[in-house]
């Protein structure tokens, strides 16, 4: 493909402030190219320069093997549709169309022959005489591209020209923009600050920031592959994260390795990681990879954009051991008796009741009525010292049964980064505690006396999600381990699903679904 435009180390000054910091960039003939970034960025000031209305301070502007660069605009074979469509209010439609014609003085047969090309082109038929100030924004702006396309330009510029049409008629106009382009056969620069019309229209994109180019590519390269998090941000909606990469194809990102398909960074860099909305899959609970409650679910006609909390924040895995049928049954006294082992922090020994105890051990007794007993004897003897210790829980008729303390020094888990840390315990439970648990994430916090506080204060921190991977109806003996989560971080996720506020839901997504880039100093 011929390199048609060729800008070299291209620098602009205003008032002290450089606006352009040696901008270079190659266009290929026939290509259309936008021009993307914010307000400031320097795309008006580049296209301008381009066209001839600004003079460089450095650099050259090369067209189709030309340097230009001290060339003045209307010896340029350039024309340029700006943002307000100029045209001339005294002329109709055919006339302002025509105005450049009558300057070169073309025959009027010649005229009239590329003025009707044109009209057809831009879906103007039967308006040749129409007065432009009382057309619409569209009509106005068809009369200006044409304008500027009559005089058959080698390149035609557009600063903006669609900012001022209502939503509907801009996407429109996006799309015929596009096919007058291609039936014309020229270069087209576009300069927006829209990124669905660089995405819609463009063969390349050019993303500026701050006078500077931070990539090119083509529609699809810069929303699957931006080389930054600015780029990311800029184009499309997506979920960024600070990460480590491990190694090729393994990132690490709140606490957790994910399988991804980048490689050629160094090993534990730091990074950042996209995912776009649109590749964040929504399951079951329990069922994807991490898990999450919905807080926002906005409408937006043809899918649902959600917004979930993730159970990403500091996390504590613990055991739960699952035993069978342990009750211990009087039958002359026709009573029954459980309870369970239990793990407690060193630092509580001192602290320790009776109370505090059937509560941890979950202690209970019954008769043959299913009426609760009282428990009158509470026999334990913990030491302020790691170790386990026997406890004993009995009847007034004597029916009783023996279960272990275990006293350990916690070791929490801290996370520096969010100034927090959380500590649990194993624990052990029967099967029939399990299924018969009403609230069984609330059971589970209280059984593993799991806590999470601030390093800053000591002020306490809500374990925000408890997640395992059993089914609690079906659940059978063995060991089961419990991870216990601080609140994390929001996910925006868009669906055709119906999802409801406050629902909690799995989070899913591929290994090529995840994008790793280098951080930008």
């Amino acid at each position: 493909m011929k390199k048609f435009v060729q800008i070299r180390n291209l620098v602009k000054t205003f008032d002290g402030q450089q606006v352009l910091k040696g901008i270079s960039l190659d266009i290929d003939e026939n290509e259309f190219v936008t021009l993307l970034g914010p307000s400031g960025c320097g795309k008006t000031t580049l296209l301008r320069m381009i066209g001839g209305f600004l003079e460089p301070d450095q650099g050259q502007i090369i067209i189709d093997g030309e340097d230009i660069s001290g060339v003045p605009a209307y010896q340029r074979d350039i024309n340029t549709v700006f943002q307000r469509y100029a045209l001339f209010p005294h002329l109709d439609v055919y006339d302002n169309i025509a105005f450049g014609l009558k300057i070169k003085k073309m025959p009027k047969d010649i005229i009239n022959q590329k003025v009707m090309r044109m009209i057809s082109l831009v879906g103007l038929e039967g308006f040749e005489h129409k007065d432009v100030t009382l057309m619409s924004g569209g009509q106005q702006q068809r009369v200006a591209i044409a304008r500027a396309l009559v005089n058959e330009p080698k390149l035609l510029l557009l600063d903006e020209p669609l900012s001022a049409l209502d939503k509907n008629l801009r996407k429109e106009m996006q799309l015929e923009l596009k096919e007058i382009q291609q039936e014309v056969g020229i270069t087209f620069i576009f300069v927006t600050h829209d990124q669905e019309e660089a995405l819609t229209m463009s063969d390349k994109v050019v993303i500026m920031r701050s006078g500077e180019i931070e990539q090119i590519g083509t529609p699809t390269e810069v929303y699957n592959e931006p080389v930054n998090e600015y780029c990311a941000r800029f184009v499309g909606d997506s979920n960024i994260m600070d990460g480590i990469m491990k190694k090729d194809y393994l990132v690490s990102f709140d606490d957790h390795d994910y399988a991804c398909v980048d490689k050629g960074f160094k090993e534990n860099e730091p990074v950042d990681i996209m995912i776009r909305p649109e590749d964040i899959d929504i399951v079951p609970r329990n069922k994807g990879l991490i898990n999450g409650e919905v807080k926002e679910v906005l409408f937006k006609g043809v899918h649902y954009q959600v917004i979930a909390e993730t159970t990403s924040g500091t996390s504590k895995t613990v055991m739960m051991h699952v035993t069978g049928e342990h009750d211990v049954v009087n039958e002359e006294a026709h009573e029954r008796i459980s309870a369970s082992s239990f793990t407690m922090d060193l630092e509580d020994v001192p602290s320790l009741s009776p109370g505090e105890v059937i509560a941890r051990a979950n202690a209970q007794a019954w008769n043959e009525q299913n009426e609760d007993l009282s428990l009158t004897t509470v026999e334990y003897d913990v030491k302020e010292e790691v170790g386990t210790y026997s406890c004993r829980f009995a009847t007034e008729k004597g029916t009783s049964v023996t279960i272990r303390i275990n006293v350990v020094k916690p070791k929490a888990v801290e996370n520096r980064r969010k100034e927090e840390a959380i500590q649990a315990f194993d624990f052990y439970r029967t099967v029939d505690e399990i299924k018969e648990s009403v609230a069984l994430d609330t059971d589970l916090i209280r059984w593993a006396d799991a806590t999470a506080w601030n390093l800053e204060d000591d002020s306490p921190v809500e374990i925000w999600d408890v997640r395992y991977d059993f089914d609690d109806e079906n659940i059978t003996e063995g060991d089961y381990p419990i991870t216990f989560s601080t609140q994390g971080r929001e996910f925006r996720m868009e669906t055709t699903d119906q999802i409801e506020v406050g629902q909690r839901v799995g989070l899913k997504w591929n290994p090529e679904d995840i994008h790793v880039m280098h951080k930008k100093d």
